[in-house]
C-alpha cells in the first residue's frame, strides 16, 4: 500500500475527530446517573443506574446471528474503498483487476514500509471494521476474527496493485478484533444503559464509536435491533481535558537536511492541548461476575493532542483466562491478554500488537485504600522510528518482546496515584532491515484529586526514550518529557474499586 499524504492527513483528520467526539459520550452518560452513591454503586462502579440493565432483545439468536450478511458487509466496503481510492488518489496502487488480482493470488508477499500513521492506526482501523461487521451480526470474538483476517486478505489480494505485505494481513486482522472489540462493547454498553430499547441519541452515539455496528443495525431493520449483553460488569471512565506546561526533549537526532551546517535538534511543542479518555470495564472483584467470553475484561486509552491527534491509542483484554482470590482483600483474573498499543509522542513512535500472558488485580491495603494493578509480558510485531529525522529510518519492523506493569492506588473517594511503565523491543526478526533494532521505554505518573463530586484535577508527568542501532547508521538516543495540568471528569467517585467485603470488615 503506498498512499499519497493527502490520504494520511485525511485518516487523522476524519478518523481521529469522530474517534474523540464518540469517546466523550460514555463518560457524560454516566455523569447524568442519579444514583452514584448506592450500595450497589458502592459495592462495583457500573454503568448502570439499576443493579441489572433489562436485555434489549435477543442478541445473536434466530435472525440475529448471520455468518452471510458480515460477509457481504466486507465485501461491500472493501469495493467501495477501492473505487475511493481509485478516483480520489493520484496513483495506480489502486486501479486493480482481474490480472493484478490473479498475480497477488500466486506472487510472494512481503514487508512493506508504507506510512506509519497508515500501517499502524490505518489498517487496524480497518480490521476493526471488518470486525465490527461481524461482531453487530451476533458472532462472537473467534469467530469475528476470522472475518477481520479474511477481509485484511482480500484487500491485499483484490484492494490494490502492490505486492501483499505481512505486516499488513497480521495488524489488519489481529490488531483490527484487539482494536474492534473495545469500540463494539462501548457501543454496545451505550445501547443497554437505557430503559428498553435505544433512543435516536444512544443509536448515533454506539454508531459513532463503531460504525459498522451502526451500519448494521441501520441497515437490515430490525434485524440486528438486539444488544450485546454486557452482564453488568464493573466498569470505570476518566476523562481529562488539560495542557502540557513544560516539556524537555534529549535528542542526537538532526533536523537540518544540510548535513554541513548546524545541526537543527528535535523539539516538542510546549503548551499543547490534550484530551485523554479511559475505560476500565470488567474490573477484578466484583461478585457474580465471569470471565467467560474473550474482553470480559479490558483496558482503553485514548489520547489526542493539538499538536498530533493520535498521540496514544492503547488496548488491551483477556482473551483467555479466569478470576483467582488470595485471602479475602485480593481478587485478580490472570491469564493470556490481547494488546494493540499506538503511541506517538511527537519526536519519535511505537506500535505493536502483541499476545501475553500475565494478571489483572485489587488488593484492599486497608479500609479505604485499594491497589489495583496490571502485570504482562509478551511477544507481538512491532514497529518504531523517529519523526522527521535527516538521514534517521522512518520506521523499523520486527518481532517485538514487550512488558508492562500499571498500578492505580485509590485512596477512599479524594485521590489516586497511577503509575505506569512499558517497554517494548522491536528486533530484526521477521524485517525486511534485519541489522537494526529499536528499544522504547515509556514511563507515566498521574495524580488525580477529586475535588467535587464528580469534578478533579490532575497532574501528570510522561517520560518517552528511544534507543536505535543499525549497522549503517550511528546510534540514537531520544527522550521526551512533559508534565501537564488538567480537569478530570470521572465516571464514579471512588476511581473504579471494586468492594466486594462485608460491612463488618470496611465493605459497603
Amino acid at each position: 500500500m503506498n498512499p499519497t499524504r493527502v490520504r494520511k492527513t485525511n485518516y487523522r483528520t476524519v478518523v481521529g475527530t469522530l474517534l474523540v467526539l464518540a469517546l466523550l459520550i460514555p463518560g457524560a452518560a454516566l455523569a447524568e446517573d442519579p444514583a452514584l452513591e448506592t450500595r450497589e454503586q458502592k459495592k462495583a462502579p457500573t454503568a448502570f443506574a439499576d443493579e441489572k440493565p433489562k436485555p434489549v432483545l435477543h442478541w445473536g439468536e434466530g435472525d440475529g446471528k448471520s455468518y452471510f450478511v458480515p460477509a457481504v458487509d466486507i465485501l461491500g466496503f472493501v469495493f467501495l474503498l477501492n473505487q475511493f481510492d481509485r478516483y480520489y488518489f493520484d496513483s495506480g496502487d489502486f486501479d486493480s483487476d482481474y490480472s493484478s488480482f490473479k498475480e497477488n493470488l500466486t506472487g510472494g508477499w512481503v514487508y512493506d514500509s508504507d506510512p506509519f500513521a497508515i500501517n499502524q492506526f490505518g489498517h487496524p482501523y480497518a480490521g476493526s471494521m471488518y470486525f465490527g461487521f461481524a461482531r453487530s451480526a451476533g458472532l462472537g470474538y473467534w469467530t469475528s476474527l476470522g472475518y477481520s483476517a479474511g477481509g485484511s486478505l482480500l484487500w491485499e489480494l483484490a484492494g490494490e496493485t502492490t505486492t501483499p505485505s505481512i505486516n499488513d494481513e497480521f495488524t489488519t486482522g489481529y490488531g483490527g478484533s484487539i482494536l474492534g472489540e473495545p469500540l463494539f462493547r462501548m457501543a454496545s454498553l451505550l445501547l443497554e444503559s437505557g430503559q428498553g430499547k435505544p433512543g435516536i441519541w444512544r443509536e448515533l452515539g454506539a454508531a459513532a464509536l463503531s460504525p459498522a455496528t451502526g451500519f448494521n443495525r441501520a441497515a437490515y431493520g430490525k434485524r440486528f435491533d438486539g444488544v450485546f449483553r454486557s452482564n453488568n460488569p464493573a466498569v470505570f471512565t476518566r476523562l481529562q481535558l488539560g495542557v502540557n506546561l513544560n516539556a524537555t526533549v534529549h535528542s542526537n537526532v538532526n533536523r537540518n537536511p544540510n548535513g554541513a551546517e548546524t545541526a537543527v535538534p528535535q523539539s516538542y511543542e510546549k503548551g499543547e492541548a490534550i484530551a485523554d479518555f479511559t475505560i476500565g470495564y470488567g474490573l477484578p472483584g466484583k461478585p457474580g461476575y465471569t470471565y467467560s467470553r474473550p474482553f470480559d475484561y479490558f483496558d482503553f486509552q485514548f489520547t489526542a493532542a493539538s499538536s498530533n491527534i493520535f498521540e496514544n491509542i492503547m488496548s488491551r483484554g483477556l482473551l483467555y483466562g479466569t478470576d483467582y482470590t488470595a485471602g479475602d482483600n485480593y481478587r485478580g483474573v490472570w491469564g493470556l491478554y490481547g494488546t494493540y498499543d499506538y503511541i506517538a509522542p511527537q519526536v519519535f513512535r511505537i506500535s505493536t500488537s502483541a499476545l501475553a500472558l500475565g494478571t489483572t488485580a485489587q488488593w484492599w491495603l486497608a479500609e479505604k485504600v485499594a491497589l489495583q494493578g496490571t502485570a504482562l509480558a509478551g511477544v507481538g510485531y512491532g514497529s518504531a522510528g523517529t519523526i522527521d529525522g535527516i538521514g534517521e529510518r522512518d520506521y523499523h519492523n520486527g518481532i517485538t518482546p514487550n512488558a508492562l506493569v500499571a498500578s492505580r492506588l485509590i485512596f477512599a473517594d479524594r485521590a489516586s496515584l497511577d503509575l505506569e511503565v512499558r517497554d517494548y523491543y522491536v528486533s530484526g526478526l521477521a524485517s525486511a532491515e534485519s541489522e537494526g533494532s529499536e528499544n522504547i521505554l515509556r514511563g507515566v505518573a498521574t495524580l488525580t484529586v477529586r475535588v467535587y463530586n464528580l469534578h478533579g484535577l490532575t497532574v501528570r508527568y510522561t517520560v518517552s526514550r528511544r534507543d536505535a542501532q543499525y549497522e549503517s547508521l550511528p546510534d540514537t538516543t531520544q527522550t521526551v518529557a512533559a508534565v501537564s495540568l488538567g480537569y478530570t471528569f470521572l465516571g464514579q467517585t471512588r476511581f473504579g474499586a471494586v468492594d466486594w467485603r462485608p460491612r463488618s470488615e470496611g465493605g459497603p
